[in-house]
């Protein structure tokens, strides 16, 4: 993945993050679970880019 794209799944964590709380300190489950939400998509995409960066990582050992 791409600066940009990591750039962009930490704002999204940190904007996840911020909705959550401000959802739970005015008691609006809405947004507390859509804070939620955000962040784990946030974490699904990392995990990818985590899968992806080492696969080429494990290409590039066996280039000769």
């Amino acid at each position: 993945m791409g600066l940009d794209d990591k750039i962009k799944n930490e704002a999204q964590e940190a904007t996840g993050k911020a909705k959550e709380e401000l959802g739970d300190a005015t008691d609006n489950e809405r947004l507390e679970a859509e804070g939620k939400a955000d962040q784990a998509e946030a974490a699904f995409k990392k995990a990818g880019e985590r899968v992806k960066d080492t696969a080429e990582d494990v290409k590039d050992a066996f280039k000769p």
